[in-house]
């Protein structure tokens, strides 16, 4: 039997499609109809949410987005610019499968969807970005492009204590010895959340890069998502704002999304060892899994995140269409 591939509304069958979002191990908040919803308005796109099944039995889900700009069609996901981590396709019920149908199933369920989107969208460029969706094969047979990336993942295990041991002995210290009178961490609120992005924001522009991650964007996502979804961790010192994490939670993964940055004041304290450690800290006593710290590409910044003893893990990002069209749209974005 093949996979019928269907497209559903994100407004009207949000619930159905939420439902087979949190059945399916490869998800994130980010694939919820909310948040699809969300980053379509932000990004001047077209959501289309894929979805597979195999008679009436859902067996994948696939969120796209269209861009179109005069004769400039793309198909994306995440959205363009959205500075989303991960969304590509995910499974479902595949785990109980022996390896051969598992293989056909997921086989005929991308290229259910690749049809689909050569059909509804006929895009001159499509760009895909998943963290954890391992069997990339159907894409590579159908002719795209894929370029394996890498992240960090610590697994959190054992107790707090076997946890700090695994860290580089100056993340150690300065987790340990911090003057615990003098700072606090804590979870924020929606106000937070802002300040946080407005954080990272200064920090990108004071090197002259772009940055644009919407603030409203951002604030929408802790306000429409369930409760604990987008965690705003927060760090002050002698009562005064100095750092934050955005931390975006599934199931079993806690996703350092945005924040992190270099405090801007001179303070003997390791503001983002102690956020980063509240973090691990607080998903261990949670029951979540593992603390993805989104990105291993960047020499300088992997510097600090490997002092955490994470794992190397590949994301994979899938390409197709003609050379430049990628260009045209962060042209446009930069425009808007």
């Amino acid at each position: 039997m093949s996979v019928d591939i269907r497209a559903l509304d994100p407004r009207t069958d949000a619930d159905e499609w939420n439902r087979y979002v949190e059945r399916s191990d490869g998800t994130n908040p980010f694939f919820r109809a909310e948040a699809l919803r969300l980053q379509a308005e932000d990004t001047g796109t077209t959501p289309y949410l894929l979805a597979g099944f195999k008679g009436q039995e859902p067996v994948g889900v696939f969120p796209v987005f269209e861009y179109t700009k005069g004769p400039v069609t793309g198909a994306f996901s995440p959205a363009p610019h959205s500075w989303t981590s991960y969304l590509g396709p995910a499974l479902l019920n595949v785990d109980k499968l022996k390896q051969r149908k598992a293989d056909r199933r997921t086989k005929r369920f991308i290229e259910g969807c690749l049809e689909r989107i050569d059909d509804e969208i006929a895009p001159l460029y499509s760009k895909f970005v998943t963290a954890e969706f391992d069997d990339i094969r159907p894409f590579v047979w159908n002719e795209y492009d894929v370029e394996p990336g890498h992240t960090y993942v610590v697994d959190l295990e054992g107790s707090e204590d076997a946890l700090l041991k695994r860290f580089s002995s100056d993340a150690r210290s300065n987790i340990r010895n911090a003057d615990g009178d003098r700072y606090t961490i804590a979870e924020g609120d929606t106000d937070d959340v802002a300040r946080i992005v407005e954080k990272v924001r200064d920090r990108y522009e004071s090197q002259g890069q772009p940055f644009r991650l919407s603030t409203d964007f951002a604030r929408s996502l802790h306000e429409m998502l369930p409760e604990g979804a987008i965690r705003p961790y927060v760090c002050r010192v002698d009562g005064e704002f100095l750092g934050g994490i955005l931390v975006v939670e599934s199931d079993r993964t806690r996703y350092r999304w945005q924040g992190g940055v270099k405090p801007d004041a001179d303070v003997d304290i390791a503001i983002n060892d102690l956020l980063d450690w509240h973090v691990m800290r607080d998903g261990l006593h949670g029951g979540i899994d593992e603390y993805d710290l989104v990105g291993a590409g960047v020499p300088s910044i992997n510097r600090y995140k490997a002092k955490f003893n994470p794992r190397l893990e590949i994301q994979y990002e899938i390409t197709a269409g003609a050379f430049g069209i990628d260009l045209l749209v962060d042209r446009y974005q930069k425009h808007r």
